[in-house]
C-alpha cells in the first residue's frame, strides 16, 4: 500500500483525540506548551494525482481504526 494523503488537514490535538477515542484510552492528554509547536502544516498537494483519476478510498479515522483493530485484537 502507499500513503499519499487525502488533501485534508488535521491538528495534532484533534489527531490525538481521535486516537484516544479509537483506542478507548481513558487517561488524559497533556501538552508541554514550553516546547515549540513544530511544523504548522504538513498538508500534501494531491491535485496532480487527482487529475490522473486517483482518489483516496480510506479516510484517516477509518485507517487508524483498521490498523489498531488488526494489530491489537
Amino acid at each position: 500500500s502507499v500513503n499519499i494523503g487525502t488533501g485534508k488537514d488535521i491538528s495534532i490535538k484533534d489527531l490525538a483525540g481521535m486516537i484516544k477515542n479509537i483506542t478507548g484510552f481513558s487517561g488524559g492528554i497533556s501538552w508541554d506548551t514550553s516546547k515549540p509547536d513544530g511544523t504548522p502544516r504538513k498538508l500534501l498537494d494531491i491535485s496532480l494525482i487527482h487529475s490522473l483519476g486517483w482518489k483516496h478510498s480510506i479516510e484517516l479515522e477509518e485507517g487508524i481504526r483498521k490498523v489498531y483493530e488488526e494489530n491489537f485484537f
